[in-house]
């Protein structure tokens, strides 16, 4: 079996384990968290911001979309792997070094929730780096780890809120309603932006041709995480002014930051598989005039609603085939230009070409002639 086969069945493997694990002890915490309504109550409620934030990841990846298993494992193993690890962490540390409740809420929480959720993207980066172009691969899979992460952290804290067990209070629609708001509504964004950062540091390792940054940017990127996540904790500890001043001082600016970085690697993104294979046409790799129709978006679907009008099923997998390809072997051959590619680059870029021969015979662009089968 070929190292990349087999790193990537190590991969699956490790990361459907965990997932298992970790799922088990935390539906017993949410079992455990209250009434099944309650329960009900507060998962319906915590997974609002769900759908929009993982549309607004899915729009950020369009131009190279990942393989919808993987970005399947980021939200499940943000739910329950890097929920269970953080609990069991915080849980076995407080009992044995007697963290206080401040302590454990600005340092431990922040230390061991980044660390917990940036696994999953070291794992990507260790067994899985081929499926990382850059620092909008590495803000995707962070995000979707965020996302799982606060889902069920959500439910937890809703399910507390109503139930009067969290020590706010008695409990009840009003303290639901109150914490839906601020959790849901006024930061659903928290733990994906959080956690962004070690994903930038891995998108930066992946894509830099020095090796001493290869270590410093995801230990660096883990760091940032952590403070970015203690200094959203500690608001908390100084009332509702500490709180609105980090949320307007921090988090705001900080959400406009990563959402303009994200954005603008999207669209040079664009130019950069431009350039790329415009260079591999000229290598014999791919044919040119196929390049407006791979890369642009609109281009894109427009000649899949041809092939399916005129090929059928068949004919818009095929299309669909080789336009992925093509632009796999884009970001390859853009890593090969910077110097920066990774050990099996020939051996890739080969199966990358391979499938566009293969299936380029039955491929037609809009306002080309239609092969007879």
């Amino acid at each position: 079996m070929p190292m990349a086969r087999r790193e990537n069945v190590a991969f699956t493997v490790v990361v459907t384990v965990l997932v298992c694990l970790g799922a088990l002890p935390i539906l017993f915490v949410i079992a455990l968290s209250g009434a099944p309504r309650s329960l009900l109550l507060a998962t319906v409620l915590a997974a609002v911001p769900v759908g929009p934030l993982v549309a607004c990841y899915l729009w950020l990846d369009r131009y190279e979309p990942e393989p919808k298993r993987l970005l399947a494992f980021g939200l499940l193993w943000g739910g329950f792997v890097a929920t269970a690890s953080a609990l069991l962490i915080q849980g076995v540390g407080g009992y044995f070094l007697n963290f206080t409740d401040r302590q454990s809420l600005a340092v431990v929480a922040p230390i061991s929730e980044e660390l917990c959720k940036g696994l999953f993207l070291f794992l990507l980066l260790w067994w899985r780096r081929n499926e990382l172009d850059g620092i909008l691969d590495g803000i995707v899979y962070a995000g979707m780890v965020g996302i799982g992460f606060a889902f069920v952290e959500n439910i937890l804290y809703l399910a507390a809120a109503y139930n009067g067990t969290d020590g706010m209070g008695p409990g009840g629609t009003a303290a639901l309603t109150g914490t839906f708001l601020l959790r849901c509504l006024m930061s659903p964004f928290a733990h994906p932006l959080f956690t962004a950062c070690t994903g930038l540091g891995v998108g930066v390792a992946v894509t830099t041709r020095k090796r001493w940054l290869r270590v410093v940017a995801p230990i660096v990127g883990y760091l940032c995480a952590v403070t970015m996540h203690g200094l959203w904790n500690s608001s908390t500890l100084y009332g509702p002014k500490g709180f609105i001043g980090v949320y307007v001082v921090l988090m705001l600016p900080a959400f406009v930051v990563l959402a303009t970085l994200a954005t603008w690697a999207r669209s040079n993104e664009r130019r950069m598989l431009i350039n790329a294979l415009n260079d591999a046409a000229a290598r014999g790799l791919i044919p040119g005039d196929d390049i407006g129709w791979v890369v642009e978006l609109r281009g894109r679907r427009e000649s899949r609603r041809y092939a399916r009008q005129h090929g059928g099923p068949m004919a818009e997998r095929a299309m669909r085939d080789y336009q992925q390809a093509a632009i796999e072997l884009g970001y390859l051959h853009h890593r090969f230009l910077r110097g920066t590619a990774p050990p099996d680059f020939a051996q890739r870029g080969q199966s990358y070409v391979d499938r566009i021969a293969a299936v380029r015979p039955w491929v037609v662009f809009p306002g080309q002639a239609v092969p007879v089968r």
